[in-house]
């Protein structure tokens, strides 16, 4: 396919160590792997050997656009962040998605992705501007905030310049140091570490090009169609806890106008406005309730020095609860640690707690390693206290397998959280969740439910929460899907269009991406071709972490609380309410992963993805078929 709708045509490539930079033609990768998480995983493959460590500088960081970024009113403009992350255990390629305006602005650069490799030896930051690449020195940048940095540069190149930036924690090396762009859209699974590892402070971009379509009358009568699909959506409940009135959202370039999204800024005393939404919300407000004994603005004070350290906050989450527990049961003190553990909930710990993280000040050393290390380092029976709410990566679990019997399959299958992929389930689920607890307005009934389920999920079996049967299948359903729509790269909440309010059955239209896809780019793909790229790249990446040492189905396993720990509330679902056998409201309170069904599950996983039911190893002949055949001769050596 020759590159020039949707695409900018260019992957900018940056050696530090050299200090030179060359352009890769994106027509090279498009035509298999589209943009996003596709062509980053092709990049990998070919460039990063299997010995390679997080933190070495032959690692690859890799910044994707998606052929549908830059274009209004589709929500397209997301961009992905890849590469071999620290913060899994043990290091293995990973992956990120971000929002807000700078990937847009990379691609108006001119250039639909970034590869970064090599190692700095100085401070350094890359500007991008108008197809000229630059590396310069980043000195006075080093040991600046996030929101420091991105400030700074504005002032220097200009206040309509895109920034994205690793914060001390990154320039530290802390495993789940994340990265902060524009609109404090954020990154996770320790891209900041390998940021700073790389010495690249941030990359600033701006450009003056506009995406063009082959056939903008087509898009623009798509847009027009998911406008109205999309009146009346509501996305997850927006429980944010804040007293604030003065909550503003701030929308994604390019997002679908009137989407009911909650992403959404709070205002500062000295009148800057930070983002507090979702998981950053969230994350402390549970225990700064409980120290003041009311909602006050600590939870969002905790979100700001977050994202200005540059840390990502589920593993703080994870790490505050972890904390907790081992406090309770004697092993930890404020004495032993130098953190006011006494104090959980209150300003005085959070703060003392991200800066000694941070800067690895004292036992923050051990906490910067993770989770996992630290409770290795601590010994005395502090690992037993990691339960349920941690998932691979270190991150709090969400949508839980107990729950939601297909994210079990969804789960064991990645290197991180799949939240792209638990969302498809879960967010239709919570609007059923208004119907079954005859919320007004609500329209989402369990026979809609299992409309949504026969055409998006492979068959109603997929809407009965009280079977394990129906299930592998609608996970590859789910895989190719979220595969894809990391490629193209659209919004992770929008998208798919799984239930419509104003229509008779309720059933959304999953086929309008590969019409976007089409009307953008000129290629003419429909639904079924997308999906069938979505597998390729699924399969490319399941061949990255085979060949990093994931061992198949061996290792296609959950964390064993969930095996044994009986599920004791729902998030925003405190009764675990779901639809049940012919639409029957039930509840999946103390369930747990049931280990034999489970294994019987992956059984019949393996034959739909065409793997090795045995091993859970990918074949040759499926490889093939997926236009692979370089990966299995490389897998076979």
């Amino acid at each position: 396919m020759a590159v020039q709708y949707g695409y900018a045509g260019k992957i900018l490539t940056v050696d530090l160590s050299s200090g030179s930079t060359t352009d890769l033609p994106t027509a090279d990768y498009a035509d298999r792997f589209l943009g996003g998480r596709g062509i980053a995983a092709k990049i990998y493959w070919d460039e990063v050997s299997p010995q390679t460590g997080a933190l070495d500088p032959e690692n690859r960081l890799l910044f994707m656009t998606g052929p549908l970024a830059g274009f209004s009113g589709i929500a397209g403009s997301r961009w992905t962040v890849c590469g071999k992350s620290p913060a899994t255990n043990p290091e293995h390629f990973s992956y990120t998605n971000m929002g807000g305006s700078w990937g847009a602005h990379l691609k108006f650069a001119g250039y639909d992705g970034i590869v970064i490799k090599g190692e700095s030896d100085r401070p350094i930051y890359l500007s991008i501007q108008d197809g000229v690449a630059e590396i310069r020195d980043a000195s006075t940048l080093w040991r600046q905030s996030t929101v420091q940095a991105r400030e700074m540069l504005k002032t220097e190149l200009g206040s309509s310049v895109r920034v994205v930036a690793c914060g001390p924690a990154g320039e530290n090396m802390v495993t789940f140091a994340g990265l902060i762009a524009d609109n404090d859209a954020s990154g996770s699974n320790g891209f900041g570490a390998v940021m700073g590892a790389k010495k690249l402070k941030a990359i600033a971009v701006r450009g003056s090009k506009k995406a063009t379509a082959a056939n903008p009358e087509k898009l623009e009568e798509l847009r027009r169609y998911v406008r109205r699909l999309k009146t009346g959506f509501s996305t997850l409940h927006d429980e944010r806890p804040t007293t604030d009135t003065e909550m503003k959202l701030d929308p994604c370039y390019g997002c679908i106008g009137g989407s009911g999204c909650i992403r959404a800024t709070r205002a500062t005393k000295d009148g800057r406005r930070h983002k507090f939404f979702c998981g950053s919300a969230v994350y402390y407000h549970e225990w700064a309730v409980r120290h003041y004994g009311e909602v006050n603005e600590v939870p969002f004070l905790a979100t700001v020095l977050c994202d200005e350290y540059g840390l990502d906050v589920y593993p703080v989450h994870t790490l505050i609860a972890w904390l907790s527990r081992c406090y309770k049961a004697g092993i930890l003190d404020d004495e032993s640690i130098g953190i006011p553990i006494s104090k959980l909930g209150s300003l005085e710990f959070i703060e003392t707690l991200l800066r000694k993280i941070t800067f690895r000040e004292g036992f923050g050393e051990i906490l910067a390693q993770g989770l996992v290390k630290a409770a290795d380092s601590v010994g005395k029976g502090s690992q037993e206290l990691i339960t349920d709410y941690v998932s691979k990566a270190g991150r709090i679990s969400a949508y839980c397998p107990r729950m939601y019997i297909v994210s079990g399959l969804l789960y064991a299958m990645e290197p991180t959280l799949p939240m792209h992929q638990l969302h498809e389930v879960g967010i239709a689920l919570f609007d059923w969740l208004n119907w079954a607890n005859k919320v007004e307005g609500s329209y989402l009934s369990s026979e809609a439910f299992r409309k949504i389920a026969r055409r998006l999920w492979g068959g109603e079996l997929a809407a009965d929460f009280s079977t394990y049967d129906g299930k592998a299948l609608a996970t590859t359903k789910i895989q190719d899907r979220a595969y894809a729509k990391e490629s193209l790269i659209l919004c992770d909440v929008l998208w798919p269009i799984t239930q419509v309010r104003h229509s008779e059955d309720h059933v959304g239209d999953p086929g309008v991406e590969s019409k976007l896809l089409s009307a953008v780019t000129g290629r003419e793909v429909d639904e079924q071709g997308l999906y069938r790229i979505g597998e390729r790249v699924f399969n490319l990446q399941r061949a990255i972490l085979v060949r990093e040492g994931h061992r198949g189905r061996e290792d296609d396993v959950l964390p064993e609380p969930f095996y044994t720990k009986p599920l004791k509330f729902g998030t925003l679902n405190p009764e675990c309410l779901a639809p049940g056998k012919d639409g029957e409201v039930i509840s999946r309170k103390g369930a747990v992963v049931e280990r034999e069904r489970f294994e019987r599950m992956k059984d019949e996983y393996y034959p739909l993805r065409g793997w090795d039911v045995v091993t859970g190893l990918q074949t040759r002949t499926k490889l093939e078929e997926l236009g692979l055949a370089e990966v299995a001769d490389d897998l076979e050596k």
